[in-house]
């Protein structure tokens, strides 16, 4: 199965210049229709009006974190199958399995390239 380049995704950071960053980084792979959110409650309200194909979020934010806003994802019927990829800036073993464990379906580290984002998003999404 090919990536759908069509499908929306939704960028979840509290800093903007990683937003842009993703959306960039995302382009480059071909993907046009990609929203975003600035946290873990805005991206909600965004998840309950739009379907979204993938989720990347940031893991620390305020008020609602990336972690808080995976539960709530996997705990909501409509949302419970949407792809999450988890992004952070530490690599820390035990977030690791608490995203594992909250039902996260990838993980990456900042930095990243182009490259590690595709390898996750098609390890996501079925290439």
């Amino acid at each position: 199965m090919a990536l759908d380049l069509g499908m929306p995704i939704l960028v979840v950071d509290d800093y903007q210049t990683m937003v842009r960053i993703i959306r960039n980084l995302l382009k480059q792979l071909g993907f046009e229709d990609v929203d975003d959110a600035s946290d873990g409650t805005g991206a909600l309200a965004k998840l309950k009006t739009k379907k979204y194909g993938l989720v990347i979020s940031d893991w620390n934010m305020e008020p609602m974190t990336g972690y808080e806003l995976l539960r709530h994802v996997r705990a909501d019927d409509a949302l419970r199958t949407t792809p999450f990829i988890m992004v952070t800036a530490e690599s820390k073993t035990e977030n690791v399995i608490a995203a594992k464990k909250a039902g996260v379906n990838n993980y990456i580290v900042k930095p990243f390239n182009a490259q590690t984002l595709k390898s996750k998003i098609e390890a996501v999404c079925g290439a």
